[in-house]
């Protein structure tokens, strides 16, 4: 057999790179503030990040192939081409449930990286292998490296992406992430070499490449879809400082707190006031009632607990325990106990609150641990 020539057309490989890119981007950006939400909302969220991250290995493998030029026709096997995608999504959904769902240390961090490595590997692996009529013949230094190297760069940007929830760690995160993608993908093929074959072992219909290209297209453009949402929500949109300094000069104006401010109101010398929900450190239930807690006060409000907790969420507010709600932002310290916890808080009478072992998870995550 004679081993064939290939070269690579330059414009499809920068595509490749950016389809890996949004695809990092749009399924780390996704998983974002998971831990305040309900396990149903988690669960869903976590489908779409592995399609994303999953999809985009698929995507990114074959916009890479797309601009393979070998001297011969050559086709892909359907069944073979499908079950490669689902491999990828399914090794990523599972390493995002363990990130989601299990205690996050380095340990976790290091095996959901290994996951996704092997999983990026065994995708072009099984990719590969529905070639049909051109048939891939690899070493076993060249597997070796593709696959170290998938591990080592997956650990990275899941360390990176997930030790701090920052905006600008999940940033970094996607740059590894897409460049771990892409460097796996040509590592592979640096260490690959083609050879023409005459027999066809095809499982399912075969893919020409004209088809191939245009699932391609569809599946990147739902890929840059799902990147451009995800960017629009990425950062919070500015503050209207204009309005309200605008309002603040205008004497005869009496500005009344409304609902879309989502001000706090409380009972003090017989009249109604409100709080700035940034200013409560703590939401204490008290019967149907509720008591806030400020750096420097405490204040009674007619508000139970369950309502506080719906009327401010989305918010700066995680609940801890069944009668508490706590900023983490005021948070002073937090002490780790055997299946529970306790935060520390510098505000008048009341210097500890009490994290119960289903919250631990999220209260740990809201602050950085």
């Amino acid at each position: 057999m004679q081993v064939l020539d290939f070269s690579h057309d330059p414009w499809l490989v920068l595509a490749s790179l950016l389809v890996a890119m949004m695809a990092g981007f749009t399924g780390l950006s996704l998983s974002r503030g998971l831990s305040t939400r309900s396990v149903t909302y988690q669960k869903v969220l976590i489908v779409l990040s592995a399609i994303s991250l999953g999809g985009g290995i698929w995507s990114m493998h074959f916009v890479a192939m797309l601009g393979l030029q070998l001297p011969i026709l050559f086709y892909y096997d359907a069944v073979i081409t499908l079950a490669s995608a689902l491999v990828a999504i399914l090794v990523v959904g599972v390493a995002l449930l363990i990130l989601h769902f299990w205690k996050r240390t380095r340990y976790t961090l290091v095996l959901s990286g290994m996951i996704v490595g092997l999983g990026v590997v065994a995708m072009h692996y099984l990719g590969m292998s529905a070639m049909q009529l051109c048939k891939a013949v690899y070493t076993p230094m060249g597997i070796a490296f593709a696959t170290v190297a998938s591990c080592l760069l997956c650990v990275i940007a899941f360390a990176v992406a997930y030790g701090r929830r920052t905006q600008r760690n999940i940033v970094i995160g996607t740059v590894i992430f897409g460049f771990a993608v892409f460097a796996v993908h040509f590592a592979a093929i640096a260490g690959t070499s083609f050879v023409a074959v005459e027999t066809q072992t095809e499982v399912g219909p075969l893919i020409s490449n004209e088809m191939m290209a245009i699932g391609v297209v569809l599946t990147s453009f739902v890929l840059c879809g799902a990147f451009l949402l995800s960017g629009v929500t990425f950062l919070a949109p500015p503050e209207p400082e204009a309005v309200a300094g605008a309002v603040a000069e205008m004497p005869d104006v009496i500005v009344i707190p409304t609902a879309s401010k989502r001000q706090i109101p409380y009972q003090k010398d017989g009249q109604t006031r409100f709080v700035d929900p940034a200013s409560v450190a703590v939401i204490r239930a008290e019967g149907h009632y509720t008591h806030l807690y400020t750096r420097d006060e405490q204040l009674f409000c007619a508000w139970s607990i369950t309502e506080a907790e719906k009327r401010l969420t989305p918010g700066p507010f995680i609940r801890t325990h069944r009668s508490y709600l706590i900023n983490p932002e005021h948070v002073s310290g937090f002490e780790r106990m055997k299946d529970n916890g306790v935060c520390y808080f510098e505000t008048a009478n009341l210097g500890k609150v009490p994290v119960s072992r289903s919250r631990l998870k999220p209260v740990r995550d809201s602050l950085g641990l």
